[in-house]
Parts: C-alpha cells; structure tokens; sequence
C-alpha cells in the first residue's frame, strides 16, 4: 500500500492543540516553546497515536522534537497504566532483580555519535518534568563500562548508533524485546554509512507489533525499501520540505580558485570578514581536516579539527568549546559533522566538497539555524566541476559565483549548465555578471604556501 501524503500547505497549530501530556506542555513552557514548527504539527500527533511514519524534512526543521516528544509520552502513558519498565523475564508488580538486564521501551538510532548526543540531550530537556525518566545513550568511542551499568537498570528509552548497540546485543546486555517505538534518525545516511544490515539485524530482535518511524532526506530507492521491510503497511509519509527548497535564510557562493594556493588565499579573507561569527569548514578528509585546522591555528585562530578518527572524550570538548564561543572555526568531515546544533555558526565554507551531491544540502544546513541569516560558500577549482553541475541538478538550484577584489581567479571559469527544471529540458551554460567583494590587499601568488597536497598534520592545536 502506498503511504498516504500530508498536505504541506497546513497551518503549525499551537502546541497545546497537539494533546501532549502535562510534563511535556510545561517543559516546553520552560524552553518558550509555543508554536510547533511544521514537522512537529504534523508528525507528533499520529505519532503518539502509534501510526508508522515516514517524514521526509530538512536539518534544522525541529525533526528531533517531533519524535521524542510522542516518545515521551508513550512513557508517560505506560507509567499511567502502571507497567513499569522491566526485563522480559519479570513479572507485573514485581521488583527488579539484582543484575537483571532491562529492555528500552523505545530505541533511537543514529548515524554518528553527536547525532546520538543531540538527540539525548533533546529528550532530557522535554522530559525534565518525568521523574524518574531513564536515558541511555550508547555510541562507539566511549568506554564500555558506562554504558553496561546504564544497560543493566530499568530504562525509558535508548539512544544508539548500530554498530555499539550490535556488540552488546552480541554480549547479551542489549534486551530489545521490550521495545515499543523504533526511530530511524537520518536513515539515509545509515545506509551510506553501510549500516543496513546492522539495521535489519536490529530490527529482526525487536517485536514485529512495534511503531517504527523514519526521518531521511529521501524515501526512494535503497531507503524506500528498507521502509518497506521495516513499517507496517499503510504507512503514512509526511514530507515537510525536500531538497529543492530554496533555503531562504541562507545565502549561497561560489567561489573559483585556480589552485590550491589561491584556495587558500580565499579562506584566510573569508575568515577575517566581520560578519563571520562562528564558522564550520569542511572538508573531504580526515587528514585534510587534521592539516587545515593545524595550519589556521598556526595563524592565530581558534580552531580546531573534528572527524571520526578522533577519541570521543576529543570530539566532546570540541563541541563544547563550539557551543562555548571558545573555538571561532571548526575544520570537519561530512559524519563527524552530523548533529551539530549551534544556532551562532554564520558561515558554513565548503573547503573540499562532499562526495554525493545530498550532503551538500546537509552542509549548508548546519548555518542559518533558528531563524538566523547564514551564508554557504563553496571553493571549488576545475576539477570540482562535474560535483558542482550534480549539486545544481540535485537541488536544482544554481550557485551564484562571486569573486573577492584582489583575489580573482586568473584562469577562465568552468562551464557550468543550469539546474534541469520541469519544462525547460536540458540545462544550457548560465553566467552574467559575478559579485565582487573587496579585498584589503590584491593576492600575490609566492613561493611558501601549502599550495599542493597536504602533508601529514603536526600535533598541536586547541585544546590537545
């Protein structure tokens, strides 16, 4: 059967039309939450009502609070009907036994380790009225021996990566058949990250009367399968925003470099602008992303770099020192970048550019969050065009070019095609006039700059 569609043009009602339990409505009092954002109007009420669901919605559209809050209050309706959480061994009415391993009620996964924080984090905030809720969040990096205590003691509900919540399941510490609720978070990006075997594994352990709701980009191919296999039929697919949207609150550059000198010439301007507040670099690479963080530290920045190749002990100061104002640029890769929620980061500069055209709509959205004005910009040389052409047909948008007084690129432009738009057919070669920004002094093309391929990072920089 095929999902049923809602209709976008419907209003957000208040929050206090969507029938959220008391704790939830006065946790949300507390954040000055009022008015639902889309995703959440029209998610969070067949969400609590137990329907599977398949929401399609951009980052930063409010998507984590449309499932833990019905996550919640499933918590909530249990504690009402008297059935605490236990293992599948207890009895109703019985007490926990000493050592006795407790299935979640609800499970989250995530793709990557600060998605899975961001969501934790999220829930404790809507459940701070909840005594007693029972939060556990198990990602790879971290030491086992937390993690295996918070398995141990009754538990509300999991957050999880696949590949972590795979080895203690191996062990036995991971008890899934208690669970009624099964959220996909960024289910497309578990797939790119290979993890769909793991999904389904996972999946096969928990009960098949479960509610199973899906967040992703896109629900076609490999993605729409899996849900196929995973929800019950009649699913119902609610798709908020896509990656056609116009992304009105963030301005979009492109910038041509003849070489990687000139690249680099770019981003020291970019970086001194007055308008820049807090800027996420990215780049292609965890070695790139090492190398680049090294050499504007060497200039006086505040930054660091953050990949998966990092420790997670690492990659929480950096965040923490992001979230702080301590750091001013964060030089990552595409997975390590996943859950970054920092309403300041004005400039998202895409440095190497992503290696599927989707992630760049995902890059883009890590600035101009919470109603701010953001600005993406892109350094790209001759060999980045054919990604830049897959990048306009993808959100068939194009990318303005612009150039920085003192800084143009002496080579000629590449050829670039309009986007392809229903009725127009194929894309004919677009350009105009570029926007031109002034430099304070004109670019000197000298021997000393990194200028070719990165070398292995020295040690050194924030907070190491």
């Amino acid at each position: 059967m095929n999902p049923i569609s809602i209709d976008q043009e419907q209003q957000p009602a208040g929050f206090d039309l969507l029938g959220l339990p008391v704790a939830l409505s006065r946790a949300l009092a507390d954040l000055n939450y009022t008015t639902p954002t889309p995703v959440q109007a029209r998610a969070i009420a067949p969400a609590m009502a137990g329907t599977d669901l398949r929401v399609s919605a951009s980052t930063g559209s409010g998507k984590t609070a449309s499932f833990a809050l019905p996550a919640l209050a499933r918590v909530l309706a249990a504690r009402a009907d008297g059935d605490k959480c236990r293992s599948i061994d207890q009895a109703p009415g019985d007490r926990p036994a000493r050592g006795l391993v407790h299935g979640p009620r609800v499970l989250v996964l995530a793709p990557t380790r600060e998605l899975a924080m961001q969501v934790a984090k999220a829930i404790d905030s809507y459940g701070r009225h909840i005594p007693g809720l029972r939060v556990a969040t198990v990602v790879g990096g971290v030491p086992y021996g937390a993690q295996l205590k918070a398995l141990r003691g009754p538990l509300d509900i999991l957050i999880a990566t696949p590949g972590r919540l795979m080895d203690h399941m191996a062990s036995g510490k991971a008890v899934l058949q208690s669970v009624e609720m099964l959220v996909l978070d960024e289910a497309d990006r578990m797939l790119d990250m290979g993890f769909i075997d793991d999904i389904r594994h996972i999946a096969e352990q928990l009960p098949r009367t479960r509610q199973t709701v899906m967040y992703s980009a896109t629900f076609g191919g490999a993605v729409g399968r899996l849900a196929a296999e995973l929800q019950q039929p009649g699913a119902q697919a609610i798709a908020v925003t896509n990656h056609t949207d116009t992304h009105e609150h963030i301005e979009q550059r492109l910038h041509w470099a003849d070489d990687g000198r000139h690249k680099n010439a770019l981003l020291d301007h970019i970086l001194t602008e007055r308008e820049v507040e807090q800027v996420l670099v990215f780049t292609s690479t965890q070695r790139d992303a090492d190398w680049l963080a090294d050499r504007l530290a060497d200039m006086g920045h505040h930054v660091a770099s953050l990949h998966g190749g990092h420790p997670q002990g690492r990659r929480t100061r950096v965040l923490q020192g992001l979230r702080n104002k301590q750091l001013k640029v964060l030089v990552a890769t595409d997975v390590a970048a996943r859950g970054i929620d920092v309403p300041s980061i004005s400039h998202v500069i895409n440095y190497g550019l992503p290696m599927k055209a989707e992630d760049y709509v995902h890059r883009i959205g890590r600035t101009g969050r919470a109603g701010r004005q953001g600005l993406a910009i892109t350094l790209a040389e001759a060999p980045d065009a054919g990604m830049i052409r897959r990048i306009q047909q993808f959100t068939t948008q194009d990318i303005p070019v612009a150039t920085i007084g003192g800084l143009e690129p002496v080579k000629p432009s590449p050829r670039l095609f309009a986007p392809r738009r229903e009725g127009f057919g194929v894309g004919k070669p677009f350009g105009g006039p570029k926007k031109s920004y002034g430099a304070k002094k004109p670019f000197q093309r000298t021997a000393g700059g990194p200028g070719g391929k990165p070398q292995r990072p020295r040690q050194g920089g924030w907070e190491r």
